[in-house]
């Protein structure tokens, strides 16, 4: 008795077991199936996108170091930015198109604790491999602050510039989105021009000209930027560089080696020591000119400084002495003078044989 009622026990709990069981796996069976569908249906939607990082936020701590292409010391950091961003997806590429690139963010700044640039800059982005003419294929562009892109996977180079000042950087584009910052170690010149007395050379026929400190195979400066006037302010590198000012086109030029430090506007005032000179061939002084004259202006040491035909030529003549050699009508007139600086002026050369000295009526004879 007591092993039946034991027996039927059991064959009761082993019914419950295998109830239990059953309802297990239909319970379980829904979950299993709906799975997939649910899988299926992120691979064809995109990740919302995210708010632009703030360029007023702290920044992270810059990332390792890249190599930086253009081999200039120091060199350019490529680093994340704090805040992830993803860029809004376009309607017009499409939701397929837009999950095969990888989006990409970019900002830049003077140094390592300055603001992110707002404006000036210019983005490129060239492929790493070269097309048949052996040069980088130019992929994408963007000019203002800062710049968004949509890549296909692969390796690209970034170049960056402001002004003079430029950087690239090489990076590898996934499917994923990145932010990027670039720092330039960048500063700038503003130049100006002025006589040794303090007097401004504004409006005056003065330029400058901008060289690198290293020498090409030539034995030439590579040139930076040619031809800036007065006030005329230039992004560059933090790096020293060879300026050369010229007042006229003669021979008043004045050389300087500047230093541009990172994120400071170095302010360069180059002081030139010369004057305007108009000459004159005239019969008698006060006179009127002679036209239809040959011009040559000589060095102390008989060296030709200017050439030049007409009534009233004018140069820029630093300072110093020379000789006006005159040629008209077959005859020769000289007339020794000295530039002063600052001091613009005429210089006449007589006809007249009374009033020629006796080195002057050597040369006219």
């Amino acid at each position: 008795m007591v092993n039946q009622e034991t027996e039927k026990n059991r064959s009761g709990s082993l019914g419950k077991l295998l109830r239990a069981a059953v309802c297990g796996l239909l319970l379980a069976l829904p979950a299993t199936v709906a799975a997939p569908a649910v899988k299926a249906q992120n691979v064809d939607l995109p990740l919302p996108p995210a708010e632009k990082p703030d360029p007023n936020a702290p920044s992270s701590a810059a990332g390792k170091e890249i190599i930086n292409l253009l081999d200039r010391e120091p060199e350019p950091l490529f680093s994340d930015t704090l805040v992830p961003y993803a860029p809004a997806w376009s309607a017009s590429a499409g939701i397929s198109g837009g999950l095969q690139q990888g989006a990409l963010y970019l900002l830049a700044k003077l140094t390592a604790d300055s603001p992110p640039l707002n404006d000036g800059l210019i983005w490129r982005i060239y492929s790493e491999t070269t097309n048949a003419d052996g040069r980088l294929q130019l992929v994408a562009t963007s000019k203002g602050g800062d710049a968004e892109f949509r890549l296909d996977p692969g390796t690209y180079l970034i170049h960056t510039a402001y002004g003079h000042a430029q950087a690239t950087n090489r990076i590898v584009i996934g499917k994923e989105v990145q932010s990027k910052m670039v720092t330039l170690n960048a500063g700038g010149i503003k130049f100006g021009a002025a006589l040794k007395d303090g007097e401004d050379l504004d409006g005056k026929p003065v330029s400058f000209d901008i060289y690198g400190m290293d020498f090409n195979q030539r034995g030439e400066r590579n040139v930076i930027a040619r031809n800036l006037k007065p006030g005329s302010i230039v992004r560059l590198n933090a790096d020293t560089y060879h300026v050369v000012s010229n007042y006229g086109s003669v021979n008043a030029t004045v050389r300087a080696d500047i230093q541009v430090l990172p994120g400071k506007l170095t302010e360069a005032t180059i002081f030139h020591k010369a004057a305007g000179i108009t000459l004159k061939l005239v019969n008698e002084r006060g006179g009127e000119a002679i036209a239809n004259t040959t011009w040559s202006v000589l060095s102390p040491g008989g060296d030709v400084v200017v050439e030049a035909t007409g009534a009233f030529p004018d140069f820029v003549l630093a300072e110093g002495e020379y000789e006006a050699l005159a040629r008209n009508n077959g005859r020769t007139y000289l007339q020794t003078f000295t530039v002063d600086p600052g001091e613009d002026r005429e210089v006449e050369v007589v006809t007249s044989v009374s009033e020629l000295s006796p080195q002057q009526l050597d040369a006219s004879n």
